[in-house]
């Protein structure tokens, strides 16, 4: 191997992401969020967070240069001011983008700092930090606005009164632990050679059994609800044959302690593997929950839409509340929520509807359909044409339950082991039975038939297998957030991508950057100026490089105006279309102008996420069927395909989202893979079997989603099935082990060869052998 095959590859200086372009190599940055966040982190003295921080994080999202709306968080703030009084005001948020405990000191620090402020405390297992500030002299907006800039986005409290169930789990441990420990202390002087008539033979007897009874209460009634759950669903749950074990070791000892015969008590064996069961379930459940909670709990709801009454006064109304023939106003940045006509011109992005990646300008008296997001800086004036009940955006916005999937490759697993261990116990007593006449000795044969057929492969190893698959794909930067993901991953044969913000990048990329860089300090500021908190994509395309390349300029005293469908200018400077407020003629692109003179043309074009080809390939490779089904044009869409090298019958354009969901319903294959990022990609989410998103600050599909990835490639897709295969590979070995292992323990046990000794020993020694299988296993899911 040569010096360059072991050179590591390069990773981005903020995030630890993998470069995937000459440029980003270049500049050390995998994007331009990340370059920006970078620079803000020394900037304010904050360097050490680099030291805190985990190797590789979260891309910085592409929202930290968009406006953001926080009208609810002043009201919030005044509300619990006014509750408050005299007292301290204390505020509960959540928020997104923790990841690590550098995360918690950053926000620590940029708490310290503001007027006003006191105590924070940051949860990042829940995602949520508690703030104590001095009335009238600190503002909630502003912090929030500063976070919003490091990549942070804060939304309302979680209200919810659902408890952590790794929190439940995390108290069952502790209670078990303690329980075992006692049963293990009363139960040693008996392995080492305590006699029936020691004075406190029968009391060390009977506090075993008091603790092994609470460990089966506390720990084992964890596993009995949920298998009872499922048998009455007709499922066999994976918690069943623990359910068995544990009580099958559990009656077997209790019968031993009533007539004071040791070879029937387990009582430590009880114990002992209901913390080792209770310890492989929390793991398995912290790593879902993580990723769920690096994810707002609630989204801020719909901002109330000022309704024009007839006297020109307007009324606060809900958008859900509208009613055909109301007029309304809508604010820069919002969303259209039904469909309306228009008073005045004005543009409109629709990607999030049907995929268009260019705006449109919409003409006084045109309807816009609901969902269309207001590019124009201004306020403009809409009549509603139709109901919430009856708009798009409702159908788009619902929410659908997914019912649980059953695992089938477990569900065989388990039916197995309860058919062989029943039948075998059953064949032993009664083989035992017959031969000696002697149904004590029987008892203690089927007892031990029970405890030493130990299901730690199904109860400790597989969740843990799926834990560490999850961490795994944490640090590709892809996040699991159903843990039923796994049972359903492996019968996907096809996967389907939406186009603009999946395949392509959320915004235009600008072509010519060094148009940018070249500008002086007065005409980066008079652009700085014109693209500020504007949420048109070539606006928010310009920002992006602006402040990704150095810090914001001085914006200029001047008020920003806006001819609709044509630009921005602000006293004598113009941003906009080619010859359109400049003497250079219409050749396309955005032209920045001062006094009627171009100053630099630039050119912007939809680009194709730069590892999206060779990803593509590689799945395809995989025997994966690729498809795009997007809402723009069908010549935008085929084009695509060609430059993916992807045959034209896999692109299907100018789809609506009902087209989409019919699509995947229609070809009656329940195989697909939705990746999408817009609410047009609703429908088919929920027509998928599996889904997962690039965007996680919209609100809508990051709630579908059964996972999410983050960053400018989609690797984490073709990495998803890799791990997955992994996963499946080490539980297949050990599975095999556990089979070779219950084929030994249990050839003893029915020789009559086990005693509680004997078993102490075992389950320990297999339940490490088990572990060891699954690390070596899932070390390549670290590679």
């Amino acid at each position: 191997m040569n010096q360059a095959e072991k050179r590591p590859a390069p990773t981005c200086r903020h995030c630890g992401a993998p470069l995937l372009d000459e440029s980003a190599r270049r500049s050390g940055f995998c994007c331009a969020g990340c370059s920006y966040v970078h620079r803000l982190v020394h900037e304010h003295g904050l360097d050490s967070y680099y030291h805190i921080k985990d190797a590789v994080t979260a891309p910085v999202d592409a929202t930290v240069f968009q406006p953001r709306d926080f009208s609810w968080l002043a009201a919030l703030q005044e509300e619990t001011e006014r509750a408050a009084g005299r007292q301290t005001p204390v505020l509960r948020l959540s928020i997104q983008g923790i990841s690590c405990a550098g995360c918690v000191w950053l926000i620590e620090r940029l708490f310290q700092p503001m007027p006003g402020a006191r105590t924070i405390i940051v949860n990042a297992q829940l995602g949520q930090m508690e703030l104590r500030w001095t009335a009238g002299e600190f503002s909630a907006v502003e912090f929030a606005r500063k976070l919003h800039a490091f990549n942070y986005l804060v939304g309302p409290p979680d209200d919810s009164e659902s408890e952590l169930e790794s929190r439940a789990l995390g108290r069952r441990i502790g209670l078990c632990t303690a329980f075992a420990m006692n049963v293990m202390l009363f139960t040693l002087p008996v392995y080492f050679g305590m006699e029936q008539s020691f004075a406190y033979a029968r009391l060390f007897e009977t506090l075993s059994l008091l603790f092994g009874t609470l460990s089966l209460i506390a720990g084992g009634g964890y596993f009995l609800q949920k298998a009872w759950q499922g048998l009455r669903l007709g499922l066999l749950h994976i918690d069943l044959p623990i359910s068995l074990g544990i009580l099958g070791a559990y009656l077997g000892s209790l019968y031993g302690w009533l007539t004071r015969n040791e070879a029937y008590m387990y009582f430590d064996f009880v114990s002992g593997f209901i913390v080792l069961m209770l310890a492989g379930r929390w793991a398995q459940v912290l790593a879902v929950e993580h990723n769920r909670r690096r994810l707002l709990a609630r989204q801020p709801r719909p901002q109330q839409l000022p309704v024009v009454n007839a006297d020109g006064t307007t009324a606060p109304v809900e958008p859900e509340a509208l009613k055909v023939g109301q007029t309304y106003l809508l604010r820069s940045g919002q969303i259209v929520p039904v469909e309306s006509q228009l008073a005045e011109a004005a543009s409109f992005s629709l990607a999030s509807i049907n995929g268009e990646s260019v705006p449109r300008d919409f003409q006084p008296g045109q309807r816009v359909p609901a969902g269309a997001l207001n590019l124009n800086r201004s306020e403009i004036k809409l009549t509603a044409r139709q109901r919430w009940e009856d708009s798009l955006l409702a159908q788009l916005t619902r929410t659908r339950e997914h019912p649980g999937t059953r695992h089938d490759f477990l569900e065989r697993i388990i039916r197995g082991y309860l058919i062989g261990i029943l039948g075998i116990a059953t064949l032993a007593g009664l083989g035992w039975g017959f031969a000696t006449g002697d149904l004590l000795h029987t008892g203690a044969i089927v007892t031990a038939i029970l405890v030493v057929s130990c299901p730690c492969a199904i109860g400790l190893a597989f969740p843990l297998a799926d834990e560490m698959a999850s961490v795994g794909l944490r640090r590709r930067g892809v996040f699991v957030r159903e843990s039923d993901l796994w049972a359903r991953l492996h019968r996907v044969r096809r996967v389907v991508f939406d186009k603009t913000g999946t395949l392509t990048l959320e915004t235009p990329v600008l072509q010519n950057t060094a148009a940018l860089h070249a500008l002086p300090p007065e005409a980066k500021a008079a652009l700085f100026t014109l693209v500020h908190d504007n949420p048109h994509p070539v606006g928010q395309s310009l920002l992006e490089n602006l402040l990704g390349t150095g810090p914001a300029p001085e914006p200029l005293a001047e008020t920003v105006q806006e001819e609709v469908g044509q630009g921005l200018f602000a006293g004598n400077w113009s941003l906009g279309r080619a010859g359109w407020r400049d003497d250079g003629p219409a050749d396309g692109g955005t032209v920045l102008a001062r006094n009627g003179q171009r100053v630099t043309r630039f050119q912007f074009a939809d680009t194709v996420r730069p590892d999206a080809p060779a990803e593509l390939v590689a799945l395809s490779q995989r025997g994966l069927e690729c498809h795009i089904l997007s809402g723009d044009l069908t010549d935008k869409v085929l084009a695509l395909a060609r430059a993916l090298r992807l045959p034209p019958a896999c692109a299907h354009g100018g789809m609506t989202p009902q087209e989409k969901a019919e699509w995947i319903h229609s070809e009656k294959r329940h195989d697909t893979l939705m990746l999408g990022d817009g609410a047009n990609d609703s429908l088919a989410f929920d027509a998928a079997l599996c889904r997962g998103t690039p965007v996680i600050h919209r609100g809508i599909l990051e709630q579908k989603a059964d996972f999410y990835y983050l960053g400018r490639g989609i690797g984490g897709i073709r990495a998803l099935f890799e791990i997955n295969d992994v996963r499946r590979r080490t539980q297949w070995i050990i599975l095999i082990f556990s089979v070779l292992y219950n084929l030994l323990a249990v050839g003893f046990a029915v020789a009559g060869m086990i005693n509680p000794l004997v078993a102490a020993i075992l389950m320990p020694a297999n339940s490490l052998l088990t572990l060891t299988l699954v690390t070596a296993g899932m070390r390549k899911a670290y590679a």
